[in-house]
């Protein structure tokens, strides 16, 4: 088989942590596997480049930035091939240039275009294991460039479907996929598989586990995907195609986001093209837009409402003065995105009633609600997010 095995900051957080890894990495191999890694910078490392920028320049540019960032995960690889080495293992460290990267020039967020195999698959026809620097790729024009959050997961996943790799494994801090935060709910379940576009919904949701993008690509590339935990040998959860999953569930899982804030624009012009005029100035730089609710229009006027994250708030009220909405703009950072996810809806009735309901009985008023095939999202007030994700946990039955 060939296996992607990607490891993150945690997993590789530290010397021995490091050696840890590369004895997880060694058995894979003796058990006649093909090994590609890809890793994350070591834990708080990112972290320490960001803030000796800012010894610098609260505002440095980004260019210079992805070359400053893209060194954490060449230290990691560098180790981690160094240590495997030393076990008696032919390894490869690259870059993401030298393993064939190739991203757009948006230099901090940058998308993969394409990934040239060529280098990788040569060092595996010779035998030898490769480990990649994660979260970093090349421009066209020879520019250092890094992926934004969730990098690393997204170059592991690139490189797999590259490769047409049997396995991607994803190895974090956490054993798999859970029904919910185990820390809010202590009763909730591990799955044993899940489907793209469930676990899709719960990322751009709030759970942690996998970023958004790398589940996307994965999809697009039909990528088999497990999550699982490097500091045991515990099961973790499959991502998969909908028809590869046996059992489909009504309800896989409930999330929560808390990087959530509310927007509401008052008297509004209500004529043709005003919500397009905002959206695509949000658009232009570079807002996250998520829930949006418009009311009936009266007397020539109409309230615009919409959701944002809280990191995307000061961007957000500068778009708004941008365009002369400001005057009548109103903020509320203290909510809460609450959602229920499962493939089973689209063969079931009453998943939203039950949710509504549960809220109604809990005595939690819901703001706004937007729906999907598969998912309901309530926005709710701050203070009732983990009553509210409790409650939905017991009303779908999710601890059995």
């Amino acid at each position: 088989m060939l296996i992607v095995q990607k490891y993150g900051g945690t997993s590789v957080g530290s010397v021995e942590r490091i050696k840890e890894v590369a004895k997880r990495i060694a058995k894979s191999k003796k058990e006649g596997n093909d090994i590609v890694v890809v890793v994350s910078a070591m834990s708080g490392e990112t972290n320490k480049l960001v803030e000796l920028a800012s010894k610098f320049s609260q505002t440095p540019k980004r260019r210079e930035m992805d070359l400053l960032l893209s060194s954490g995960e060449r230290v990691t690889s560098a180790l981690l091939a160094i240590a495997l080495t030393d076990m008696g293992f032919e390894t490869v460290a690259m870059t993401g240039r030298q393993a064939g990267i190739v991203t757009n020039g948006m230099h901090t967020k940058a998308r993969i275009e394409y990934i040239d195999k060529k280098p990788i698959e040569k060092e595996l026809k010779k035998g030898n294991m490769v480990v990649v620097a994660g979260f970093q790729g090349i421009t066209e024009v020879g520019e250092v460039s890094t992926l934004g959050r969730g990098g690393s997961d997204l170059s592991a996943v690139a490189i797999a479907g590259s490769l047409n790799a049997d396995l991607c494994e994803i190895y974090t801090d956490v054993d798999g996929i859970y029904t919910t935060d185990p820390r809010i709910e202590p009763k909730a379940k591990k799955l044993k598989e899940i489907s793209y576009d469930e676990m899709l919904e719960l990322a751009s949701l709030g759970a942690k586990v996998l970023q958004t993008r790398s589940v996307e690509l994965a999809k697009k590339l039909n990528v088999k995907l497990v999550t699982r935990s490097s500091f045991n040998d515990n099961e973790g959860t499959y991502i998969l195609r909908e028809e590869d999953i046996m059992e489909k569930p009504l309800v896989s899982g409930i999330a929560i986001d808390k990087n959530q804030a509310r927007v509401t624009l008052r008297g509004v012009s209500d004529k043709p093209g005003i919500a397009a005029e905002i959206f695509r100035k949000l658009a232009e730089d570079g807002v996250n837009v998520d829930m949006i609710i418009q009311n009936v229009g009266l007397e020539g006027e109409t309230n615009l409402g919409f959701t944002v994250p809280k990191d995307e708030l000061d961007t957000t009220k500068q778009s708004m003065e941008d365009i002369n909405a400001s005057q009548s703009l109103e903020f509320d950072q203290e909510v809460v995105k609450v959602s229920v996810v499962g493939v089973g809806m689209k063969s079931h009735s009453g998943v939203a009633c039950t949710a509504f309901d549960t809220l109604a009985d809990e005595g939690i008023n819901i703001e706004m609600i937007s729906t999907s095939e598969i998912k309901v999202s309530m926005v709710i007030s701050e203070k009732y997010g983990e009553l509210a994700v409790r409650a939905l946990h017991d009303a779908y039955k999710l601890d059995n």
